[in-house]
């Protein structure tokens, strides 16, 4: 066959031009075929875990920069979701998790509320009962009606939707409360009543939403209060009959040794949901009431220990927290944020400067709560996420029912969320200091460590008048600690509940006086967010761990305490069986040079009361000698015959 040579004729060249034309075009669809599926499930794989991950990176970084920051970590979570969610649309929780989204939120919500229960002790309630009854019933009430009427005039919602509204609008948020309680150490009665409001209103407010809910969608007046009625009998039941078997069980099975100590925790957490979602079962939102309540009864029971289970609801709770606040954030419709006007802010408003102080007075008229006391409560109602979670869900509801303006429920809500947060929690301190809630210069002392020698040093410092308080994990150092009439917590200073618990009222630093080294450093970095770094101590490392100092950086432990080579076990040799703290004044003619003459080894002093009040912690650090009208509290040598080194006159 012979080989054309010449140009290809016209027809030729174009059939050439469509076949490589197609030729081409094939390839690419292959080449399209063939890298699709791979990109597709590199998104499908990857995508939902990078989702995952994301949002628990995002809120335990939010959490860690909200504390270095000194702000309410709500504040940069909600900051975060948004951001994630409708700003850049990198997060969708919805396709995320799909049908199971609003059942882990529920869930979530019962661990968190659950935990709080058990920080709630029945003893505070003795002086503050009846204020606090009338908050959570009457006060709880004004705000609804207040709220409600709000939203219908001012937002312009529906009656049935503003009803609503108002109802999911009562809780506030112990989430927020709690870290604004520690950071300000307040006096009086104020603390435990907003502790006790912020738990207990949580559940209270889903039952009055579920009620509202439920005549929304009776119809009819008569028939709704029927209904309503029948509900909230149902809801208390089902909610008290649940959370008292669940804590039942859980005592039984701990007291008799029936569960190891490594599924104690899986077993109360597995309770915790048994108990919600029958009582969820029984009767809607039921299972809120059920789990504070679970809650509270372990927390005031005598026949087992739950301290390492209150430690661990403590660490799940804030992950649970963290990750809550983004995903319901992250939900926002951005239509609906550009939908939020001045109107809403005006709202916002009501609920601030009317809804609360009407409520406080309402529900505070007659009792022996001072003005000041009062005043401050009137100016301290941060909403949480159990209000964000539950507007998701009777938003949702509430809209398949018919009423389109209910997806404007939860735009508003988070704002409400934002707002209040911001401006209760940086109103706190100043208010509370202006009203003399707050000591503006407390020098009482937090002592981590109970032992008699440290007790002893305590019990002298309370003689003088100044506010201590204890906490140890020793039942015994704790026992006798009460019986010498000290205040004195049992628990790990380290847990978060541990310090939510402690009466902060005149407490100006903190003493790590344990026998654990690394406990002492600890506490020294978990206590200078609450005192400052200025004032945490902790006592000075063997000699043998001399070299340990440089491992441990100066911003990760506290001041060293007294003297060179006064560690506890020098100390504990150095008190004896039975400690002696001794005061000893100083005047112009008895100056410090000769108290340290008179006195040599014999005594270490540990403290110096000045003459203004305040107290000066004896460090190494600091070379200050004490002055004519300062007395010097030292602590006296016990039956230990070996002399110990001199301590530098140090203040």
């Amino acid at each position: 066959m012979g080989v054309y040579e010449g140009e290809a004729p016209d027809v030729c060249r174009e059939d050439l031009e469509k076949h490589a034309s197609g030729m081409k075009a094939e390839c690419s669809v292959f080449s399209a075929k063939w890298r699709c599926p791979t990109k597709k499930a590199f998104q499908l794989s990857h995508g939902p875990l990078l989702q995952l991950a994301g949002i628990l990176v995002l809120g335990v970084l939010a959490q860690w920069g909200a504390w270095w920051l000194r702000l309410p970590s709500i504040l940069l979570l909600l900051t975060t979701g948004i951001l994630v969610g409708p700003v850049t649309g990198w997060l969708h929780p919805d396709t995320l998790l799909g049908d199971l989204l609003l059942p882990a939120v529920s869930l979530s919500v019962a661990v968190i509320l659950y935990e709080g229960g058990l920080n709630l002790k029945l003893r505070e309630l003795r002086n503050i009962g009846g204020p606090f009854l009338l908050l959570t019933t009457v006060g709880a009430v004004v705000s609804w009606i207040i709220g409600a009427t709000a939203a219908h005039y001012v937002l312009e919602f529906a009656w049935p939707v503003a009803t609503l509204l108002g109802a999911i609008l009562v809780v506030t948020g112990p989430t927020v409360i709690g870290p604004i309680l520690r950071h300000l150490r307040m006096r009086g009665n104020v603390a435990a009543i907003l502790k006790w409001e912020g738990i207990i209103i949580d559940p209270a407010g889903a039952m009055l939403a579920v009620l509202v809910y439920t005549a929304i969608q009776a119809g009819a007046f008569h028939q709704a209060v029927n209904e309503a009625t029948v509900d909230l009998c149902m809801t208390v039941v089902a909610g008290s009959v649940a959370g008292c078997l669940g804590a039942g069980f859980l005592i039984l099975v701990l007291s008799r040794f029936w569960v190891p100590d490594s599924l104690h925790n899986p077993v109360s957490l597995m309770l915790v949901f048994l108990a919600f979602t029958s009582a969820n079962a029984l009767q809607d939102e039921s299972g809120l009431l059920a789990v504070t309540l679970m809650g509270i009864i372990l927390a005031n029971q005598k026949w087992t220990s739950i301290h390492h289970v209150v430690e661990f609801k403590e660490t799940l709770g804030i992950l649970l927290i963290s990750g809550l606040f983004i995903v319901l954030s992250a939900r926002l419709d951005p239509d609906h944020l550009r939908g939020l006007n001045w109107r809403s802010l005006v709202f916002v408003a009501v609920l601030i400067v009317a809804a609360r102080p009407l409520s406080v007075l309402a529900s505070t008229w007659g009792s022996a709560l001072s003005w000041q006391e009062r005043s401050f409560l009137c100016c301290m109602a941060p909403r949480g996420i159990v209000a964000a979670a539950i507007s998701s869900v009777f938003a949702l509801n509430l809209t398949e029912a018919g009423y389109r303006q209910a997806a404007e429920i939860v735009p508003v809500t988070f704002l409400v969320v934002f707002v209040t947060v911001l401006v209760y929690g940086l109103m706190a301190g100043p208010l509370g200091r202006r009203l003399g809630l707050v000591q503006t210069n407390p020098q009482g002392i937090l002592f981590v460590g109970a032992h008699p020698w440290v007790r002893a040093l305590a019990g002298a410092l309370r003689d003088e008048g100044y506010s201590v308080f204890l906490v140890d994990t020793d039942s015994e150092n704790v026992r006798d600690s009460r019986m010498a009439g000290l205040p004195c917590l049992y628990g790990s200073a380290l847990a978060e509940a541990t310090r939510d618990r402690i009466d902060y009222a005149g407490l100006g630093r903190m003493l790590a006086v344990t026998a654990n080294n690394e406990v002492n450093s600890l506490a020294c970095l978990r206590y200078a967010e609450d005192f400052g770094r200025q004032e945490v101590y902790q006592l000075s490392f063997s000699p043998s761990e001399e070299g340990r100092h440089e491992a441990v950086s100066r911003e990760h432990r506290g001041r060293f305490l007294f003297g060179d080579n006064l560690t506890f076990s020098a100390l504990s040799d150095l008190a004896g069986a039975d400690p002696k703290v001794k005061k000893t004044g100083l005047t112009q003619e008895f100056n410090y040079e000769a108290f340290r003459a008179e006195h040599g080894n014999a005594v270490v002093p540990l403290a110096v009361l000045k003459a203004d009040g305040s107290i000066q912690i004896r460090t190494q650090d600091e070379r200050k000698i004490p002055e004519p009208g300062d007395f010097i509290i030292s602590i006296v040598r016990g039956s230990v015959p070996e002399p110990l080194p001199a301590a530098a006159p140090t203040a």
